[in-house]
């Protein structure tokens, strides 16, 4: 009767393992459809904030550029003594100033931005660290 008892349990535990199997393989697959829909809203994101960004700072940069000239320009007409040259320099050497430390700031930021997709990266290497186990 104990022969019975332990077929019929090993019988009960086959298809409780593959179940098991089938399972995270169903998990695994939900887990790279995430990664996939987290991806491509992600760069969607990103590339709708790109767009006005980039019409901006090439308005912004015509913008300084005329502004600059005027500026330089005017430090002539304050100082009439002061060259031409000179009032660009003066003007083009703040202006690289500004620039050297917006380049910094906007460095720091973009190290400091999550990774794509973080949490659907961990997702995926939980499951294959899970599924190598077994």
């Amino acid at each position: 009767m104990l022969t019975e008892e332990r077929t019929e349990s090993s019988a009960g535990l086959a298809p409780l393992v593959t179940g098991i199997i089938k399972d995270a393989q169903a998990l695994f697959r939900q887990q790279l459809t995430l990664f996939q829909v987290e991806l491509k809203n992600d760069l969607d994101r990103r590339k709708d904030a790109a767009i006005p960004l980039i019409v901006g700072g090439v308005v912004g940069l015509l913008a300084a550029l005329v502004l600059s000239i005027m500026a330089a320009h005017l430090l002539v007409y304050l100082w009439p003594q002061l060259p031409l040259f000179a009032g660009f320099a003066i003007v083009g050497g703040m202006l690289g100033a500004i620039a050297i430390g917006l380049l910094i700031t906007g460095k720091k930021r973009a190290d400091s931005l999550r990774a794509i997709g973080e949490k659907a990266v961990q997702g995926l290497k939980e499951n294959i660290q899970w599924t190598t186990k077994t």
